[in-house]
C-alpha cells in the first residue's frame, strides 16, 4: 500500500484549483474570452415577452461588447425563454404582466451572473436591464447586495405596483390580478453603498412613463447611492441598441470604484 506525508498532502490541496460554479442560463456572448483580456463584464437582460427574444437583442449586445474595449457582453436569457439562435433557459417564464419578478426567477439570474463573475474574477460587472429585465436587474441589486458593480435601467416599471396600475387602466390585461413579484422600489435598503445605478428613460415612453424611473431614483438618491438618471428626449420605450445607452454603459466602465454619497442628486 502506497502512502504519503501529511505534508504533500497539505500542499497538493494548497495548489488545486476549484473550478467556477457552471451558468445554468443560456445565452449568446460576445467580446474576448481570455480572463487576463476581459476588464468589464456586461451582462445584459432582456424584457418580458412571449418567450422567444427576438435576434436585436443578441445584436445590442455585441454592440455592446464592440463599443467598449476589453468588455465580453453576455445576452443573458432569463428563466424559460429562448432566442433566434436556438438557445434555450431553463425554468418557467412568467408574463407580461409584472408576474416574472419572482423570487425564485431572481435567484437564478442571480446564480447566473455569480456564474459569469467567476469565470472573470477581475473584471468590473454591469448589469443592463430593459423594461422587464430593467425591474428584474433593480430587484437582483437590492437582494444580492455587491454581486455587481453598477447597473444600468432602461425603460423600467421599477415602482411595480404603481406600474400596474397604469397598465390596468389603459385595458392591458392581466394587470388587476395579485403577483408575488418584487416591487424593485421596497428593494432600494438593500442596495451596496458603492453600487453604481443609471437610470435611462425615453420621454416619449407610454409603456413605462419616467414617473416610474423617476421615484426609484428619489429614492437611490436619499440612499446616497450614486445615481444618473436621464430623460432621452423624443425616445420612446425601447432603448436597448440606443446610442444613449451604450455611452451610459461606457461611462460606467470607465469610472473609478463608487463611494458612498451623503447625498445624491436626480435632476430632470
Amino acid at each position: 500500500m502506497r502512502c504519503f506525508s501529511p505534508l504533500l498532502l497539505l500542499a497538493a490541496a494548497g495548489c488545486a484549483t476549484t473550478a467556477p460554479p457552471p451558468v445554468t442560463l443560456a445565452g449568446a456572448s460576445f467580446g474576448p474570452t481570455a480572463s487576463r483580456d476581459v476588464r468589464t463584464l456586461i451582462l445584459v437582460l432582456h424584457g418580458d415577452g412571449d418567450g422567444v427574444v427576438p435576434a436585436e437583442f443578441n445584436a445590442a449586445a455585441q454592440a455592446i461588447a464592440d463599443a467598449i474595449p476589453g468588455a465580453r457582453a453576455v445576452a443573458l436569457l432569463r428563466p424559460g425563454y429562448a432566442d433566434a439562435a436556438g438557445n434555450v433557459s431553463p425554468g418557467t417564464r412568467g408574463g407580461t404582466d409584472g408576474d416574472s419578478y419572482t423570487a425564485d426567477r431572481v435567484a437564478a439570474v442571480a446564480d447566473a451572473v455569480a456564474g459569469w463573475r467567476a469565470r472573470y474574477p477581475l473584471a468590473r460587472a454591469i448589469l443592463v436591464g430593459q423594461s422587464g429585465g430593467a425591474a428584474m436587474a433593480a430587484t437582483l441589486v437590492g437582494v444580492r447586495p455587491g454581486l455587481v458593480d453598477g447597473v444600468v435601467l432602461a425603460g423600467c416599471p421599477c415602482m411595480l405596483p404603481e406600474w400596474r396600475k397604469y397598465r390596468a387602466k389603459q385595458g392591458a390585461t392581466g394587470f388587476r390580478t395579485a403577483v408575488d413579484s418584487f416591487d424593485p422600489l421596497q428593494t432600494v435598503g438593500g442596495i451596496a453603498p458603492t453600487t453604481r445605478v443609471t437610470l435611462l428613460v425615453g420621454a416619449d415612453d407610454r409603456e413605462t412613463p419616467l414617473r416610474f424611473s423617476r421615484g426609484y431614483a428619489e429614492a437611490l438618491a436619499l440612499r446616497g447611492i450614486a445615481t444618473d438618471y436621464r430623460v432621452l428626449p423624443g425616445r420612446g420605450h425601447d432603448l436597448l441598441r440606443d446610442g444613449d445607452l451604450i455611452d451610459a454603459v461606457r461611462r460606467m466602465a470607465a469610472a473609478p470604484p463608487a463611494t458612498p454619497q451623503r447625498s445624491a442628486m436626480v435632476t430632470p
